[in-house]
């Protein structure tokens, strides 16, 4: 083969292996997403649903909203805010914010045969 040939097999193979791996690396939405306060479930919420609600730990307050189907937490009493600057989420790595002890985790409501 002339090494045009072998330039153009090669870039004709990463850009298989690029679609390939955004296709099968590609996060699934959550349906449900878990509120944990001090390792223990407090509530599971329905990302389909839209609210707000607040979340305390003594002096410690955060304030969820799930809104188009992505949950934020809005307020949050600690002092770096970085779980309020993560922002809106509904797949991925937890929400988090350790001086509060809060911990947002997602996944998807099982269903069976029978209920669809």
């Amino acid at each position: 083969m002339k090494t045009k040939s072998w330039i153009f097999l090669f870039l004709a193979i990463a850009l298989i292996c690029a679609a390939l791996s955004v296709w099968l690396l590609r996060g699934t939405e959550a349906n449900t997403a878990q509120i944990y306060q001090n390792g223990e479930l407090l509530k599971t919420v329905d990302l389909s649903r839209d609210q707000t609600f607040t979340v305390t730990n003594g002096s410690a307050k955060n304030t969820v909203a799930v809104k188009d189907g992505k949950i934020s937490v809005t307020y949050a009493t600690c002092p770096d805010q970085y779980c309020v600057q993560k922002g809106w989420h509904n797949s991925g790595a937890p929400i988090v914010c350790l001086p509060n002890r809060l911990v947002i985790s997602f996944s998807e409501r099982k269903t069976d045969a029978i209920s669809g």
